[in-house]
């Protein structure tokens, strides 16, 4: 079967980098082209850690331009996706400076304390179905100075869309069951909890659910870089929300890991699971795409790799990740496995130094080497994937038989077979690009290119990224 493509483009921005994608979705095929990719680096001012926002709506707008450029006039429709919890805070139209990144850490210190003296997080979690991480919006909000001069809060997805449209300053519902202020039952915003945490109800603005149009880009933005009035709609904005809906869940019984910077395990369920046992294990309810749940747990994620090599780099020296990995998978078995919770590897820095001060503490022998130190990370998040996974089964129950993995963990061969061998359950890894094929079925199913249910979508995902299969080996250390 033939049919006419829609042409689309994706905004995807992660925590360390960001990616405009041209797309080309018909109800028998999906291709996505990666036509721009720039950094997305933190800013460290004297009042903390920034993110650049200014520069991400620039790379966009430059993306923006080669995407039309592959895809010629026919350019339908564009959405923005990001990582979650952080913000832009506005006053009459104007933001209040740059949006403070959640790992600065002084307010990851200050925030949580602030808000446990109202609501203590028992009483939060009953609202919110939030596990208890110290950056959750909330927290940042109690901890930010320029709260009580604000009367709009925007999430970064919402606020980038609002700049490139002129158009409403929407709150798109996934992104929205993150920031710690939504009721997990009803969807809406909490009033109550705002009101009891000294935040001005304005802040919210109205909920809006994916598949939402939001406006078309400001001429004044199209016409320099000779693009049309692109429609811009709103998809899962949060990434992990985004991911899920190409995960090719198209069987009963399966779990997720959405592996990048973090590494979010979980399943998708009806209802939210709120019982103390949930909470106690750190699990969340976050919203999902056609009012689905997100029950699932952060891990801290490939973080821990990533910012091990930036560390190593940093003087100039070679330290190349595939070669490290594959060094590291020579590694002798057992590995001793540290906590990859730890709060102290949460902030940038020397990862390294704190992943061996770890073992010191434990009286454990460190790692001798960067090889030695690579296959302790992939070992140590394996083992806290599987717990994760044994956990959600638990929690949830329902019977867990398989883990697909997407993000950019789908390609790091030996964490995928160590978690396969340490869950005891076959893991199907792919496809890599999950987020941004997310989005663009949004914006296709939106534009009536596709229809259906997300098993639907998920089946035209199934048909054109065949994942790679890793079986637990026998023998494989648990």
């Amino acid at each position: 079967m033939t049919s006419t493509a829609l042409r689309v483009a994706a905004v995807d921005l992660g925590a360390t980098s960001g990616r405009v994608i041209a797309a080309e979705v018909a109800p028998d095929r999906l291709h996505l082209h990666e036509v721009h990719r720039f950094p997305n680096e933190p800013v460290r001012t004297p009042d903390g850690l920034h993110w650049n926002v200014l520069e991400l709506h620039r790379q966009i707008l430059t993306g923006l331009g080669h995407a039309h450029r592959a895809a010629g006039p026919a350019l339908a429709g564009l959405a923005v996706d990001s990582w979650a919890v952080d913000y832009g805070l506005l006053r009459r139209g104007r933001l209040l400076g740059n949006p403070c990144h959640y790992r600065d850490e002084v307010r990851t210190e200050a925030g949580p304390a602030r808000v446990h003296r109202l609501v203590p997080h028992e009483g939060l979690f009953a609202r919110n179905g939030l596990q208890y991480l110290p950056f959750n919006t909330l927290y940042q909000l109690a901890a930010d100075p320029w709260t009580a001069l604000a009367d709009r809060m925007l999430l970064i997805p919402d606020l980038l869309g609002h700049w490139l449209t002129g158009g409403p300053q929407f709150t798109e519902r996934t992104n929205a069951s993150t920031t710690g202020l939504l009721d997990v039952r009803t969807g809406a915003w909490d009033h109550e909890l705002l009101a009891r945490l000294g935040l001005p109800g304005s802040l919210c603005g109205e909920l809006v659910d994916p598949g939402t149009p939001v406006g078309a880009l400001r001429p004044d933005l199209a016409r320099p870089l000779g693009l049309p009035e692109i429609p811009v709609t709103t998809v899962g904005s949060h990434d992990t929300a985004s991911a899920v809906v190409a995960v090719p869940m198209t069987e009963a019984g399966a779990a997720y890991l959405s592996c990048g910077t973090w590494g979010l395990v979980g399943t998708e369920l009806a209802e939210p699971v709120l019982t103390d046992a949930a909470r106690a294990a750190n699990f969340t309810n976050e919203g999902g795409v056609d009012g689905r749940v997100r029950f699932l747990t952060n891990v801290m994620g490939l973080w821990l790799l990533s910012e091990s090599i930036r560390w190593w780099q940093r003087d100039g020296s070679s330290a190349s990740l595939p070669d490290l990995l594959a060094r590291a998978a020579r590694a002798p078995l057992p590995v001793a496995v540290f906590d990859v919770q730890d709060p102290r590897f949460l902030a940038p820095g020397d990862l390294p130094a704190r992943i061996a001060q770890w073992y010191e503490e434990h009286g454990l022998p460190a790692p001798p080497d960067r090889p030695a130190l690579v296959r302790a990370i992939v070992e140590s998040l394996a083992h806290t994937f599987a717990e994760a996974v044994d956990r959600t089964e638990l929690l949830s129950g329902v019977r867990l038989t398989r883990i697909h993995v997407v993000g950019g963990g789908a390609l790091n061969r030996l964490l995928c077979q160590r978690l396969a061998d340490r869950a005891g359950r076959p893991v199907l890894a792919g496809p890599v690009e999950a987020t941004a094929l997310g989005n663009v079925l949004i914006q296709a199913r939106t534009a009536g290119t596709l229809t259906g249910t997300l098993e639907d979508l998920r089946t035209l995902v199934a048909r054109t990224h065949t994942p790679v299969t890793f079986t637990p080996r026998p023998n494989g250390s648990r």
